[in-house]
Parts: C-alpha cells; sequence; structure tokens
C-alpha cells in the first residue's frame, strides 16, 4: 500500500505552458543537417495528458518492465478512463498489491506478464481480490541517471 501514498493527482484545470520544439525531427540513425532554429512550441500537458480528471502519475519501482522499456524510478502517466484491453500495461491491485504488468489473455482467462522473463505470468484466478485500477500510456524517464537527478 506504500505506492498509494506516491499518486500524484493532476488538477481539473492544468497551467498552459508552451516549451520550445525544434521544427525538425532528429535522426537517430544517420546524422542529418540540423535546423539554426526552432519555430514552434509544445505543450507537454496536451501530448501527455488526454483526461486531466482521470490521470496520476505514479514512480516505478523494480525492473519487471524494463522490456517493455519501463525502469526502476521511472514516471509512469496513468489514465484510469481508459479501457483495460488485452495488450495495454496496466496497474492492478491484486489483494491490496499495486503491480504493474501488461495484461495478456491466454487459454481464455485474463493474465498479467512481466517483460522480464525473472518474473512469472500471474494468474489473475488466483486472487480473491482483482482490480484494474489504470493503464500506463507513457513512461518517463531520465537518459542520465544519478542519484542527484530525479524526475
Amino acid at each position: 500500500m506504500e505506492l498509494v501514498q506516491q499518486l500524484l493527482p493532476l488538477r481539473s484545470q492544468l497551467m498552459h505552458l508552451s516549451l520550445p520544439l525544434a521544427g525538425e525531427k532528429i535522426a537517430a540513425g544517420f546524422p542529418s543537417p540540423a535546423d539554426d532554429y526552432i519555430d514552434i512550441g509544445i505543450d507537454l500537458n496536451e501530448q501527455l495528458i488526454r483526461h486531466p480528471a482521470s490521470t496520476f502519475f505514479l514512480r516505478v519501482s523494480g525492473d519487471s518492465m524494463t522490456g517493455a522499456g519501463i525502469h526502476d524510478g521511472d514516471l509512469l502517466v496513468v489514465d484510469r478512463s481508459l479501457d483495460a484491453k488485452p495488450g495495454r500495461i496496466v496497474i492492478a491491485i491484486l489483494d491490496g498489491a499495486f503491480t504493474l504488468k501488461r495484461l495478456q489473455r491466454r487459454n481464455g482467462s485474463l493474465v498479467l506478464e512481466a517483460a522480464n522473463p525473472n518474473y512469472p505470468t500471474i494468474d489473475l484466478h488466483n486472487y480473491g481480490d482483482v482490480e484494474i485500477w489504470g493503464v500506463a500510456v507513457h513512461s518517463i524517464h531520465n537518459l542520465n541517471p544519478s542519484k542527484q537527478t530525479r524526475l
């Protein structure tokens, strides 16, 4: 239940904050000529949050989802208004304990799968109280982690 204290709800009215955005995409393969200017703005609220009243931030603890690009210490954007469909990464409460896994359908039953082979698949039938709390929509992580830097 410690994770519950780390939920950070959004205000119903978000402040509009336009940040600079370069007009060109960055090449992740071969280098391309760079523009010398920044021509448009971007509001991260508009990019990351579709339903402010039902969106929360959670801090990830553990390494069970590293194969999905979600790492220990990442900040998740979680939307509680979205349907939990197979294939989506969800926050589930199993007998009172939070977990982050991918919801899948196996042999007609719903299961939770880690994105790390060191963790077993979770059969939801093994739990008395199961709640799909929300759907993870974005993971924000630091590319240069250090003890001094925190998202």
